[in-house]
């Protein structure tokens, strides 16, 4: 019975998990495409547009280390329902305070409080899903962290840009999350423990091609939410179908979430890595010749289920390879490398665009992926994880 009890209980816990990353994903994926284009229809430039973008997670890399110590004081049941409140606050503040210059503090806040959720949703992910039922729940994470971002961009297609609409809906949407968080017992402490910055360092020749693939996944993600649809504008198509682009590139993920994972589980996760890298590698120079055509379609759906799928993979890596304290150690390391790769893939991608033109972002990405495709063949020729 007891054993029972608590099977229940990690299911209620994993589905308040579930809600988290909901609220961290739609916050994500409305903020980032609504901004932008707001910034983009002023004539701010895309270097500017970059650098404000990576506001966040510059926040998110400041509150690592604040978050565990606020879970074990307060529980992390409150802390993440404070963060899910102020996340809607400051979806809210953004349309008050309507200036570029307070939108830089207002992401660097906003950061911190959806790295909260982020935190502490995979910490419950980590620590209440088994060995035997692990990929196909992280499976379901990924799915619902992608229909979440691209929720977003996807109602701002609907109602637009102007006016109170999206960020009265986008706070709306974030407070109706809150509701599933008042499930998770009291007492559960999934944060990293006390020397979680040590700890990190320590982990990092661990698991160095883990940690490549999150930050690859995270500068993939911040360069296409903050500027997917900034370069569907430039190529002159209307607002709803350059929305609709990023809208797309998150679907292919949803949709492709589970055949990733079944690859990952027949093949080595080493293999699939490299071969979600090639293929995003590929796909970005194959966007810019199709673009306006039909053809984008099927290249941004695919480039979504790759680029997206390597963190679904990293994470299914993770935990198969370490246990216990080393795998939640693991988790923080991923959530800093996370921060890290987006805020490079935020500011490298505005530079793209305008060092390059529009194409220049998908240029500046294609590289980047080359890139780590070279670190995982060295580090495939000299030592093993």
């Amino acid at each position: 019975m007891n054993d029972r009890l608590s099977s229940l209980g990690d299911w209620r816990n994993l589905f308040a998990a579930f809600a988290a990353i909901s609220v961290f994903g739609f916050a994500f994926g409305m903020t980032y495409p609504l901004l932008s284009l707001i910034l983009e229809s002023r004539g701010v430039s895309e270097e500017l547009i970059g650098i404000n973008a990576a506001m966040a997670p510059i926040g998110v890399l400041l509150s690592s280390g604040i978050i565990p110590i606020a879970a074990r004081r307060f529980g992390s049941r409150n802390v993440a329902i404070v963060a899910a409140a102020l996340t809607a606050v400051l979806i809210v503040a953004f349309k008050v305070f309507d200036r570029l210059d307070v939108w830089f503090i207002l992401r660097l806040l906003q950061g911190v409080s959806i790295s909260t959720l982020f935190v502490l949703s995979e910490s419950w992910i980590v620590k209440y899903s088994d060995g035997a039922k692990r990929g196909r729940i992280v499976a379901v994470y990924g799915a619902i962290l992608s229909a979440s971002f691209g929720a977003g961009p996807a109602l701002i297609s609907f109602i637009g840009i102007e006016g109170w609409m999206p960020f009265v809906i986008g706070a709306l949407v974030i407070v109706a999350g809150i509701i599933p968080l008042f499930l998770v017992r009291d007492d559960i402490q999934p944060a990293p423990h006390e020397k979680q910055t040590s700890t990190i360092l320590a982990f990092i020749p661990k698991a160095p091609i883990l940690l490549l693939a999150v930050a690859m996944f995270a500068i993939f993600d911040a360069a296409t939410l903050s500027l997917i649809p900034v370069y569907g504008l430039r190529y002159d198509l209307d607002l709803a179908t350059a929305t609709n682009m990023l809208t797309a590139l998150i679907f292919g993920n949803v949709v492709l979430q589970f055949p990733i994972g079944m690859l990952a589980d027949r093949y080595p996760k080493r293999a699939v890595l490299t071969a979600c890298a090639a293929a995003t590698a590929g796909l970005c120079l194959m966007l810019p010749p199709v673009m306006g055509s039909i053809w984008m379609w099927p290249v941004l759906l695919l480039m979504g289920a790759t680029g997206y799928g390597m963190y679904t993979v990293a994470l299914a890596a993770l935990g198969d390879r370490f246990t216990g304290d080393e795998l939640v150690t693991g988790n923080a390391a991923f959530a800093s490398m996370w921060g890290s790769g987006a805020l490079i893939g935020a500011v490298i991608g505005g530079w793209g665009m305008a060092g390059f033109g529009p194409d220049g972002l998908l240029y500046v990405l294609f590289a980047a992926f080359a890139l780590f495709l070279a670190a995982m063949a060295v580090r495939t020729s000299t030592l093993s994880e």
